[in-house]
């Protein structure tokens, strides 16, 4: 079992102990305990630091390491709020940031605190070597990132953009993309490291049905909500719009169709050529072929659906919320309130009312470049063994942010995985915890990135 930790130095795992330990739990937050003992780390170091708050109770750090002015500043971010614990049954208590069978265990040990501390080993590192990067390093330490980023890297994009000013790219989490390819041998390559090169876009709609009610002992009329309901939920319960091809997904199919063996790589290849062919996924797990058709179509789902005040009465409203997840691109609400409707056959807009409650920032298309390549070129290094992959997230990160301030973005905490370990599936979940190798992995490198960027 662990201890307390208050002096961590440059190590990650014991950074990472301490992070889980302040309960940032979002809603409500209160992120400023753990920002404050960031700050105060990375101050005792002789960094200089920034806080900047929307909220005083929820602030953002800032930090700065140096760097030779031979290339521009490279943003590194990363948030310390977390997901609730709340109704989740955990083996062992979910803040307390214990070593137990060689793992670190809490809320936030994957998402992201973890990966948080990798950045501040590296950073640490490399400010008590004397040694200085090519450009500066530009840490952002950010809260909210769970509930929608408002106060904070929204904040920050919106209040204080000339604090990025020179910044050309960014890393940040990988937001759980997942591929697994279990009991697969990749010509003995076992790991998939993901380089999260494009994420799908939120896009929540509440559907408001309205028509005649009644005694709930008669049919219902073709016209009632209830009826409306029925046709609504058949209509999306395929999971989402007509399957499309992406470029970011074209390329990971395609290079992943070059390091999978036969018949896989065949079939691989015919998505490729047909998002849609259900027979190109048979052979992969039900989770990984759940997770590549939802990177092949705008998504939704019903999640609340509020209706009725008796048993025996027909209600005469019904408001469905649908969470859409659309691809990079173009589409936008409209366009998916227009999909729908020509979907489900019904007057979205019309008869039925629609409202936005959210609509995400549109992703850019990936940029594949140096960059790129350096991040692949690090993983490869690192494990030979491993296979890095571009991939897309099904989920929203606050890369979405930065690319209006022109910073591409990309998904990168490089974690050294037991084969078949499912520990990105422990995002939001209960047991959320780490393995204590992979952290040391994952702040190698991290070094290794600031060493090499150019």
């Amino acid at each position: 079992m662990g201890s307390e930790l208050t002096t961590p130095g440059t190590d990650p795992v014991a950074m990472t102990q301490r992070l889980i330990r302040f309960d940032t739990t979002n809603p409500p937050g209160g992120e400023a305990d753990c920002v404050g003992w960031v700050a105060d780390l990375l101050g005792r170091a002789g960094l200089r630091t920034r806080i900047l708050a929307a909220d005083p109770a929820r602030p953002n750090l800032v930090a700065r390491l140096p760097g030779r002015g031979q290339a521009p500043p490279l943003l590194l971010h990363a948030h310390v709020d977390v997901v609730p614990t709340a109704d989740q049954v955990w083996t062992h208590p979910p803040f307390c940031g214990e070593i137990i069978d060689g793992h670190v265990w809490g809320r936030g040990a994957i998402d992201m605190k973890g990966g948080l501390a990798m950045m501040l080993s590296a950073i640490l590192e490399l400010r008590a070597e004397g040694v200085r990067p090519a450009g500066d390093v530009l840490l952002a330490v950010v809260a909210d990132e769970e509930a929608g980023s408002s106060v904070g890297a929204g904040h920050l994009v919106r209040e204080h953009p000339e604090i990025f000013a020179g910044v050309r790219y960014a890393v940040g989490e990988d937001g759980g993309a997942g591929l697994n390819l279990d009991g697969l041998n990749l010509d003995g390559r076992t790991r998939l490291h993901p380089v999260v090169v494009a994420e799908k876009r939120a896009c929540w709609l509440r559907v408001t049905l309205r028509g005649p009610d009644g005694h709930a002992s008669r049919v219902a009329a073709p016209t009632s909500p209830v009826r409306q309901l029925g046709t609504l939920l058949g209509a999306i319960s395929s999971g989402g719009l007509a399957p499309t091809m992406t470029s970011a997904v074209d390329r990971m199919l395609a290079e992943l169709a070059a390091v999978v063996p036969e018949p896989l790589a065949a079939d691989l290849g015919r998505l490729r050529l047909d998002p849609g062919d259900e027979t190109a996924l048979a052979r992969l797990s039900e989770r990984d072929a759940q997770y590549l058709r939802s990177v092949l179509r705008h998504s939704v789902n019903a999640t609340v659906i509020r209706a009725g005040t008796a048993t025996n009465v027909l209600p005469a409203e019904v408001t469905v919320d649908l969470d859409g997840r659309l691809l990079p691109g173009g589409f936008d609400s409209k366009d998916f309130i227009a999909a729908l409707a020509e979907l489900t056959a019904l007057p979205l807009g019309a008869g039925a009312a629609v409202e936005v409650l959210v609509e995400g920032e549109a992703m850019p298309e990936p940029e594949f470049g140096p960059f790129y390549d350096q991040l692949v070129q690090i993983l490869r290094d690192a494990d030979p063994a491993g296979v890095p992959l571009p991939m897309m997230t099904t989920a929203s990160t606050d890369a979405r942010l930065f690319p209006a301030l022109g910073i591409a973005c990309y998904g990168w905490l490089p974690l050294f995985l037991p084969p078949g370990g499912d520990y990105r599936d422990l995002l939001h979940a209960a047991d959320e915890r780490i393995p204590v190798e992979a952290l040391r992995f994952g702040a190698s490198c991290f070094r290794d990135l600031l060493l090499r960027y150019r």
